[in-house]
């Protein structure tokens, strides 16, 4: 019997799931370690490169890690149930002139999923991953929370977990510092790894290229699309684009037009196949509508509360005050108009450290 419980770790070969597998292992808990297969490289396009999660070293990497500490490791393919629902979505929201985050959309509804059914086949009563964040009890739910390390924290991508989940999921490099997770790596004795460079590119965009990849995935896509009006705010057309589903709100470089200043893309209209184009300043706003809403930490968010927005990964916030909509959407006022608001990215809300709830940018 382990001292604290069975516990499936998900080890995808990095420096930061290893580190958690060694750290539950040396804590006392039965540890079986699982990497999930989620594509397949080799469909991803000419680039042929391998990102962190699905390549044969870093398969190789975790099963050596198990194996070296003495607790079981296996591969789970779930490549069919992420191409068919993360890559579709991927690619359905950028043809409706949206711009996906497929990370928050994967941990959301299929690594947890994915893991949730196979500790309930090994009889696992815990789960867990080495996201930056913190998680918790409290009045009865799981509380999702930033992570010490600031210039780390990941808990911007869990808003969508569900509270069965959160309740069972342990986040053991929560309470430390990027710097310490590599001195651990190095005292575990993988030097290698504790020196390993991080990938923050999508897992089935290996090259970066979101514009290759949807034109290699869609048909016709380029011919269908191309040729599209740039017009300004006013509808005056200032000259052609390639195609709205290759452009994103807040993009500067790569319009290939010169309009004797900096100029940023600040509306995408997909029914006319149009661009709108303006100066720094129109990309502010100060209401945004969220829907597809997970609530967190309370079982409702009171009316007019005030709350601590994000509208990126990297953003560092701005207080607004959130009002409940139709069905499962919020209407955002922000106090201060803020920069780059993009549609089919997550907003997530925050009450201090805490995750109040998240969803989806629709306006």
């Amino acid at each position: 019997m382990s001292k604290h419980g069975k516990v499936l770790v998900a080890m995808s070969g990095g420096i930061d799931s290893t580190v958690t597998a060694l750290m539950l292992h040396e804590q006392g808990y039965e540890v079986v370690g699982i990497t999930m297969k989620t594509w397949d490289y080799a469909s991803a396009g000419p680039s042929k490169k391998e990102t962190g999660c699905c390549n044969l070293d870093s398969f190789n990497d975790a099963r050596a890690a198990a194996v070296h500490h003495g607790f079981p490791h296996f591969i789970l393919d779930i490549r069919e149930e992420f191409g068919d629902f993360v890559i579709n979505n991927f690619v359905d929201e950028y043809l409706a002139g949206r711009t996906p985050n497929p990370c928050v959309l994967c941990n959301t509804h299929i690594k947890w999923r994915a893991l949730m059914k196979r500790a309930d086949a090994m009889d696992c009563e815990f789960i867990a991953t080495g996201h930056y964040a913190k998680l918790r009890i409290e009045n009865g739910r799981g509380v999702i929370s930033k992570g010490l390390d600031e210039t780390k924290d990941q808990s911007y991508v869990l808003w969508g977990l569900d509270q069965d989940v959160v309740k069972r999921t342990l986040l053991p490099l929560g309470g430390y510092r990027k710097t310490e997770i590599r001195q651990m790596a190095m005292d575990f004795g993988y030097p290698e790894l504790a020196k390993k460079a991080e990938s923050y590119e999508i897992c089935f965009v290996p090259d970066n290229d979101y514009r290759g990849f949807l034109k290699r995935k869609v048909d016709g896509l380029e011919e269908r699309v191309n040729g599209g009006n740039f017009v300004l705010a006013d509808g005056t057309i200032v000259g052609k684009h390639k195609g709205y589903p290759f452009y994103t709100i807040g993009q500067r470089k790569g319009l290939d037009i010169a309009l004797g200043k900096p100029i940023f893309v600040t509306e995408i209209i997909p029914e006319t196949n149009t661009i709108v184009l303006g100066e720094e300043h129109e990309l502010n706003r100060s209401i945004m509508n969220v829907g597809g809403l997970n609530l967190v930490k309370y079982d409702h968010l009171p009316e007019g509360m005030e709350a601590m927005v994000k509208i990126r990964y990297k953003d560092k916030g701005a207080l607004a005050n959130v009002y409940n909509g139709d069905g499962n959407t919020v209407k955002v006022n922000f106090y201060e108009e803020v920069k780059g608001i993009a549609p089919g990215q997550s907003a997530v809300f925050y009450e201090g450290d805490d995750v109040l709830a998240g969803g989806i940018i629709r306006r």
